[in-house]
């Protein structure tokens, strides 16, 4: 499954016909999941020195697969890993899809490390499986509190070795975060700077409607380029909304007319409450932004 030199590796899921059998890419192979293929001396393990990234596809076909791979690149160049071999890792992914196609909706995840701790080799694999099914979830909604991330808004600029704005394999803040939104009653978190300016989620960006445009938090910020937002902003042009990045506040997420969270397999989901306190929800654009989501991919 792994090669040297950022060419990674297709991992389908356990019930894939393609199990055991050779890649035509030279650069991966399909391996079987439940087989052991990493090393417990790699330091995308030992350390989370690494990074990822987690794309949505839709029978076989990747959402927003190049807007992926470029923020693999941006987040591998981030942790002065070696530049990933961009098309290989595309025919990987591709393949993963490919072995999955059957399944409506599958969840994969690509992951780069720097390797096995003083070979000076990186590791790379991509891994897919059936997504978890969240179209209850998109209807539902979802209730957020907001927690300090404890750095201000501008630690891009002033701390950079900090990482901020790169999708590292370092997620333990992030999900002792969600563990805190469960005590406190809530479904998941925004994150907030500590000097009061809308981040992200944990595993998501922060959608905004005020009016007639459709915003989300400020360039800058030190937080993750959004994908599935991207993707979100290209429709909504097509229907007449104004898109845009702004510097929100707490008080601005309340008085929004309609806010969500954004990822790649969640897809839009809908905020009823901040912090304990209600939130309207705009179904009807909630329902267009998720079908759209699940039509549109590659």
């Amino acid at each position: 499954m792994l090669r040297p030199a950022s060419a990674p590796a297709g991992v389908p899921d356990t019930r894939s016909p393609l199990l055991g059998e050779a890649s035509a890419a030279e650069t991966f192979r399909l391996a079987d999941p439940a087989l052991p293929h990493v090393s417990v001396r790699d330091l995308g393990i030992t350390r989370g020195d690494g990074v990822f990234e987690g794309i949505s596809a839709v029978r076989g076909r990747p959402q927003a697969l190049d807007a992926h791979l470029r923020r693999l690149a941006s987040s591998a160049a981030a942790l002065d890993l070696p530049e990933p071999d961009l098309d290989a890792w595309r025919a990987a992914i591709l393949a993963v899809c490919a072995a999955l196609a059957a399944h409506p909706q599958i969840a994969v995840k690509a992951v780069y490390t720097r390797g096995v701790e003083g070979a000076g080799v990186p590791t790379g694999w991509v891994h897919g499986l059936p997504a978890t099914d969240f179209r209850g979830l998109r209807i539902s909604g979802i209730a957020v509190v907001t927690l300090d991330r404890g750095y201000r808004h501008d630690v891009a600029q002033t701390s950079p070795w900090l990482l901020q704005g790169a999708k590292t394999l370092s997620y333990a803040v992030n999900t002792a975060a969600m563990r805190e939104a469960k005590r406190r009653g809530a479904d998941d978190v925004v994150f907030v700077s500590s000097d009061g300016i809308v981040l992200e989620g944990p595993t998501s960006s922060v959608l905004l409607r005020r009016g007639n445009a459709l915003l989300t938090p400020g360039t800058g910020l030190a937080i993750l380029e959004g994908t599935t937002q991207g993707t979100v902003f290209d429709f909504a042009r097509g229907r007449g909304l104004r898109t845009g990045f702004e510097l929100s506040t707490v008080a601005d997420l309340h008085s929004a007319d309609a806010a969500w969270l954004l990822s790649s397999v969640r897809h839009a989901v809908p905020i009823t409450a901040i912090d304990g306190i209600p939130k309207g929800v705009d179904r009807t654009l909630t329902d267009e932004i998720n079908v759209h989501l699940a039509q549109v991919a590659e």
